[in-house]
């Protein structure tokens, strides 16, 4: 009974027609696989392709798991990508074709068909044994983190399981296909085609690959090498027997057209029509020197010069250009002094200032030389060894997006770094992480592993030859730099110089002070820079209290003015202070003489203010600052301060110490003096005018009131008689007469000597003494009023008005001068 009723449960379930009906997602068999359907989206990826109708499997997916194993020999070409980045997503087809094509490549020139078996030592993958490979990073974050895989797309190369580098160039067609073939060349040399490859569009499905490529790429390429190294390319070739060939390949590419600079090691004599053809329309550096034949600095230059033009051979050009003989030439290189020594490369020039021994020439020379070979490419490992050479490199990141004309305007400042620093340039990941960089492209300076940074980063800011260029001439020197003839002004102007005198005779005192020099360098820079930020913060905080206040007070005009506020504060607003040190030893008499102080009693350390030419060698103790950090720190605050706490010494005498101590109170208080000016010439001028004032109330020549005067204008008893033209007017025109006459003669040789007494001469006194007689009396007083300053003159003229005595108060002796 229970068997029939379970068969008949079973025969009603299978008749029911819904639960019989097939579905949509049904798998079929494949290859002995469950699949989905055909018409089902399946990943292309998973998929073969075909391309020139060679069926190419999918590309290689690496996963954590069979990283190492998969990739443990030969060349592989990986591609570290995420699906969601749109960078990744655009690249994308591009890299499935450019594998496609090498896939299905004949690396052998000589062969007209492609290879049946594409395992066959003949293929692509056999002959080179060079593969292509992705790694999905948003499915294995973690494993690409550890491969130090910092943006996306990432191409990378590695060599039997270790990484060789980075893919730099351009993610395109061209670019992509550019360095495979730079690499196949070297691993098979002569193996690629002369000209190039005939590459394919993006997403094509073939390509003729017998044809040209547009452009050649007129690359030094053998085919025949490259056939015979396909019949024997299982035999090893050696690895020092490849290097040698690819760098006698790259010497020949580099090499000049003309042959080799300066080929005699000599100075060549330069005249107008030379110098056009050899140095100013040509690329090649040139170091000249600009003279006269008279100049004796020009002739104590000249051996020196002639032996650097033979260390330079080979080299560099060595060319002089006499200036009695090409003055012209001369004026139009702008030569004011002789010698002049400029270096020349494709028209553009900068002055060599430095020393004018050999060694001092020759080392310049050699940096010059660097300058021929442009801005070299870096990554994170050839700058960690630059770094150990260099004290000062100027580093320009740059991506894919980095113009021609940015380049152009990176290249023209090499010229004026010759002896100041090195520049090179970079796209290295590990790099812009270290030294934080989002913003492409972008240039800082790096001294002593502390990076300064180009702070405009607009495209025609980055691309301002000038403008960039100024901002080096502020970070090129080192932390510490050593003060020589050819920097001491660049290093002294303009702030206080924290100096050390050290000597390399005492080598462990020497490194162990340069050492302290520096620490302190790096440790007040880092104060200054806390400073500086906290300063910043407080004008910001202070902004923004005020935008508040504006705001709850609703007052719209004061919150404008706030919101309108500019914090313009800047690091450079104050002095700033330098660190340096000097060579006690080449240097002693000047620092004897100057400073007071013998490196022979040991190194000492100075604060110098060479604006002001005058310095501090003590610290608050009273004793002398030592090459410490503890020292010289502790002394800076007390020199750098408004009023500094402690005595400085000058440098120069009492009456140029007072001129550069009054050009440091104007410079310093501009404000105060402007006060103090005006303040002086209003006071000057109310003084002489109060003077004037009480000449007039006392008239001309005495007081009207009271008995001090000297005698009476006004008035019956008056000289001028209340105003009349009457006796006594003729007689004081007679007397001024005669006096004239007498002072006007040539036998009166005591004044024939014209004297100046305040701007009046003899000469015109005895004008105004006719004045006088003509025009009647008040002629006559203005006369005298002139002739106060001559006293001899005003007194034999009253002598001769009558009823002198009567008029007088007290005798008048001849040399008094009452006015």
């Amino acid at each position: 009974m229970r068997a029939s009723l379970l068969a008949c449960s079973l025969l009603s379930l299978f008749s029911i027609p819904t639960l019989a009906s097939p579905s949509d997602k049904v798998l079929e068999s494949r290859d002995g696989r469950l699949v989905k359907r055909a018409d089902d989206p399946v990943d292309p990826g998973t998929l073969s392709t075909t391309f020139n109708g060679v069926e190419v499997p999918p590309m290689k997916d690496l996963t954590p798991d069979n990283f190492e194993e998969t990739i443990k020999d030969g060349y592989w070409f990986i591609k570290q990508f995420s699906p969601a980045c749109p960078h990744c997503q655009k690249i994308a087809p591009t890299w499935q074709t450019l594998y496609e094509y090498y896939y299905t490549s004949d690396p052998l020139a000589s062969s007209s068909s492609k290879p049946s078996d594409t395992k066959s030592l003949n293929s692509f993958h056999g002959f080179y044994n060079f593969h292509f490979a992705s790694l999905n990073c948003q499915a294995y974050g973690d494993f690409c983190k550890k491969l130090d895989v910092k943006y996306f797309p990432q191409f990378s190369l590695y060599h039997n399981g270790e990484k060789v580098e980075e893919f730099t160039g351009k993610k395109s067609m061209e670019g992509l296909s550019e360095y495979v073939e730079d690499k196949l060349e070297s691993i098979k040399p002569g193996s690629r085609p002369a000209k190039g490859v005939n590459l394919p569009k993006p997403g094509a499905k073939g390509v003729d690959t017998k044809a040209e490529p547009e452009v050649p790429a007129a690359k030094d390429k053998d085919p025949e090498a490259g056939a015979k190294a396909g019949e024997k390319h299982n035999e090893q070739v050696s690895a020092e027997d490849a290097s040698s060939e690819k760098a006698s390949t790259l010497k020949s590419k580099t090499k000049p057209k003309g042959g080799p600079a300066n080929p005699q090691g000599i100075s060549v004599p330069l005249t107008a029509e030379s110098f056009q053809k050899l140095v100013t329309t040509t690329q090649d550096p040139w170091f000249i020197k600009f003279y006269a034949p008279w100049c004796h600095h020009c002739q104590a230059l000249a051996p020196n010069w002639a032996q650097m033009a033979r260390e330079m051979q080979n080299v560099l050009n060595i060319g002089e250009v006499n200036c009695d003989a090409e003055p012209r030439l001369c004026k139009d290189a702008h030569v004011s002094a002789f010698p002049t020594m400029y270096f020349f490369r494709g028209g553009e020039r900068v002055e060599y200032n430095g020393l004018r021994g050999l060694g001092d020439l020759v080392n310049y020379a050699k940096k010059a030389v660097d300058v021929g070979l442009g801005v070299q490419d870096v990554d994170a490992t050839s700058f960690k060894e630059l770094e150990e050479k260099e004290e000062v490199i100027f580093l320009y990141f740059y991506d894919h997006a980095t113009t021609s004309e940015d380049f152009e305007a990176l290249e023209r400042l090499t010229l004026s770094l010759i002896g100041h620093g090195r520049i090179v340039k970079t796209n290295s990941a590990a790099l812009a992480e270290r030294f934080k960089i989002s913003t492409w492209p972008r240039l800082l300076v790096v001294r002593d592993g502390r990076a300064n940074y180009y702070t405009p980063i607009a495209p025609k800011d980055m691309r301002d030859f000038r403008q960039i260029l100024g901002w080096m001439r502020t970070v090129w020197l080192p932390i510490v730099p050593e003060l020589t003839a050819s920097n001491a002004r660049e290093i002294m102007d303009g702030r206080y110089v924290v100096l050390g005198i050290l000597s390399r005779g005492r080598s462990d005192e020497f490194l162990q002070s340069k050492r302290e020099l520096k620490s302190a360098a790096l440790e007040w820079m880092d104060k200054q820079v806390q400073l500086f930020q906290l300063e910043r913060a407080e004008l910001r905080d202070a902004k923004q209290l005020r935008i508040e206040e504006a705001d709850d007070r609703n007052d719209q005009r004061a919150l404008r003015a706030a919101k309108n506020m500019r914090i313009t504060i800047r690091e450079d607003d104050k002095k700033q202070v330098g660190f340096a040190w000097v060579d006690g030893d080449f240097w002693e008499r000047w620092l004897r003489n100057t400073y007071g102080i013998d490196v022979a009693n040991g190194e000492r350390v100075i604060i110098n203010d060479h604006d002001n030419r005058r310095y501090w060698d003590s610290s608050s103790s009273g004793s002398p600052i030592l090459a410490s950090r503890t020292s010289i720190l502790e002394t800076i605050p007390l020199v750098i301060a408004n009023s500094p706490k402690l005595t400085p010494k000058s440098t120069v005498g009492t009456f140029e110490s007072v001129f550069f101590s009054a050009r440091s109170f104007i410079v310093n208080h501009p404000i105060l003096f402007v006060l103090i000016l005006i303040f002086s010439v209003v006071g000057a001028t109310w003084l002489a005018r109060a003077r004037g004032r009480r000449a007039g109330r006392g008239g001309i020549l005495g007081v009207t009131n009271g008995n001090n005067g000297f005698f009476h204008l006004d008035g019956k008893e008056g000289l001028l008689n209340g105003g009349s033209t009457g006796k006594f007017s003729q007689t004081l025109r007679r007397a001024a007469a005669q006096t004239a006459g007498a002072y006007r003669s040539p036998f009166a040789p005591k004044y024939t000597t014209p004297l100046n007494f305040h701007g009046v001469t003899v000469g015109a006194a005895t004008k105004y003494a006719q004045i006088a007689a003509t025009f009647g009396a008040s002629a006559g007083v203005f006369a005298l009023f002139f002739f106060g300053e001559v006293p001899r003159v005003r007194n034999d003229i009253l002598r001769q008005l009558p009823f002198f005595d009567q008029y007088f108060d007290r005798t008048i002796a001849p040399e008094d001068n009452p006015f």
